[in-house]
């Protein structure tokens, strides 16, 4: 497996990955969602075009999975990492996320800091077991219109809907 760098020529080819990221993360909060390759497209693209460092894993000429990072100096963020379910558990992510750091280092920093949403249980055990423990940011919205919120979340003495 190799780590790539992805440009503008690679949209197209990328494009079904975000697709699958986008349904994942729609997933986490139970809405049922399809995939949507343009959709996928337009946002690699926009990634791409604001200099944002996109690097996929290519085994055999096929992209088993992409990283998405956003330099805000001295800070590098993973803002998305995704691997295909059937390319799962077999290095991608951790080769990609490698490149986080490699990354992050060259620019004289020895973290990277990661979005995640609450129910990836996938993405917190992978970030714990590579020794990413310290919770950074906390996300605070009003409930959107309609939505309902089942579960409660302890953050020292304040409890936050869920």
């Amino acid at each position: 497996m190799e780590i790539i760098r992805i440009g503008i020529e690679d949209a197209e080819r990328i494009a079904p990955l975000v697709a699958a990221f986008r349904v994942q993360l729609k997933a986490y909060k139970g809405i049922r969602s399809r995939p949507n390759g343009e959709a996928g497209r337009e946002e690699i693209l926009e990634f791409i075009n604001a200099g944002f460092p996109v690097f996929a894993a290519a085994e055999d000429g096929a992209l088993a999975g992409y990283l998405v990072c956003r330099i805000d100096a001295p800070c590098l963020w993973v803002e998305q990492l995704f691997v295909r379910e059937e390319c799962r558990r077999k290095g991608a992510a951790s080769m990609l996320f490698a490149k986080a750091e490699e990354l992050a280092a060259s620019m004289g920093e020895n973290t990277v800091y990661n979005y995640v949403h609450p129910n990836n249980e996938g993405m917190i055990r992978f970030l714990r077991a590579k020794g990413y423990t310290v919770l950074n940011l906390i996300e605070i919205r009003k409930a959107y219109e309609g939505e309902k919120l089942t579960a409660k979340i302890r953050v020292e003495k304040e409890v936050f809907d869920y």
